[in-house]
């Protein structure tokens, strides 16, 4: 079971595309706008572009930026 991130790091992270605030999910950190999802490794937060998952309705990181007029 993945442990809980620690809420005063929480409260400071942002998704690195939206900047929008993060919410932990299991082991992965999801973005409250556009909903990206970010792995949480070994207790650590990976919030690289490229490990970000995309929404189902997205395909690739540019149509997800294009959509959310990023």
């Amino acid at each position: 079971m993945p442990h809980p991130i620690d809420p005063e790091l929480l409260n400071i992270l942002v998704c690195p595309i939206t900047r929008s605030k993060l919410r932990q999910q299991g082991d992965e950190l999801i973005a409250e706008v556009g909903g990206l999802r970010y792995p949480i490794r070994d207790n650590i937060p990976v919030l690289l572009p490229d490990e970000a998952k995309l929404p189902e309705d997205c395909s690739t990181l540019d149509e997800f930026k294009q959509k959310h007029g990023l």
